[in-house]
């Protein structure tokens, strides 16, 4: 068996897809910690040894994300965009017109014309507000499960707003409304909100459906749902929103 490699190596978490060239054969990941290349071998290694192979199976690697120039010797390395674009149309059959990507450390919205072809970008990388690192910021002042948000956020008795637009003013704003017996259902909620809101300013006027929302984040359905109120839209999300990129990968190096 021939395998190709993808590997997204982000800034909270590593991701590898293993395929044959056609099917995802498995799909493993790993939070980012220092010296990402030894990581993201013992990643995997772990996918070889499940899947009962040898190293000489690999044919190649391709890699991309936030930290792609520290694995040495890549089959190949791609773009976080343009593989971002090939993967999701890939696995959406084709269907996907736009993507809202939510990373570590950035947001970017995606849009891809009637073939699948990158046509425009847009990235806000200038705060952590509204990405994956400062969900897990509010997690830890909340004392909550990343997991329980989408079903805390339904709980919710009513709607508030969170009015700081920067990572620290925000923790500054969540710890105050903890002190005065806010509910945090109500604050995951106004959290979800308020990312939304930043997903649509990036967006603009401009929308191609169907749209996506992709990354680790995709998976909170408290934050797709804020999505959808905000767009007034259907928000689409893949199984597996995390592995999207490094599957993109190797749609892009070959």
């Amino acid at each position: 068996m021939d395998l190709k490699i993808g590997l997204d190596i982000g800034s909270t978490a590593i991701k590898v897809v293993f395929t044959d060239g056609d099917n995802i054969l498995w799909r493993g990941q790993s939070a980012t910690r220092p010296g990402q290349e030894s990581v993201s071998r013992a990643l995997m290694g772990n996918g070889l040894a499940e899947l009962g192979l040898a190293g000489e199976a690999i044919v190649n690697v391709s890699v991309t994300g936030y930290g792609k120039k520290l694995f040495g010797r890549p089959g190949a390395v791609a773009d976080e965009i343009s593989a971002n674009a090939a993967g999701l149309f890939r696995l959406s059959g084709g269907k996907a017109g736009m993507i809202v990507n939510i990373g570590g450390q950035d947001m970017k919205v995606i849009f891809l014309d009637a073939r699948g072809r990158l046509s425009d970008f847009r990235m806000n990388d200038k705060c952590a507000a509204g990405t994956g690192r400062f969900f897990e910021l509010a997690a830890r002042i909340l004392d909550t499960s990343l997991e329980d948000f989408g079903e805390l956020s339904r709980r919710a008795g009513k709607t508030l707003e969170l009015n700081s637009t920067c990572a620290v003013f925000a923790e500054s704003e969540i710890v105050s409304l903890l002190a005065s017996g806010t509910p945090r259902e109500e604050i995951i909620k106004a959290l979800h909100a308020s990312i939304a809101r930043r997903a649509s300013a990036l967006i603009g006027k401009e929308m191609n459906h169907p749209i996506w929302l992709d990354g680790g984040p995709a998976q909170n359905p408290g934050l797709v749902e804020a999505l959808e109120d905000e767009l007034l839209t259907e928000v689409l999300v893949l199984e597996h929103p995390q592995y999207t990129v490094a599957y993109g990968a190797i749609l892009v190096a070959r």
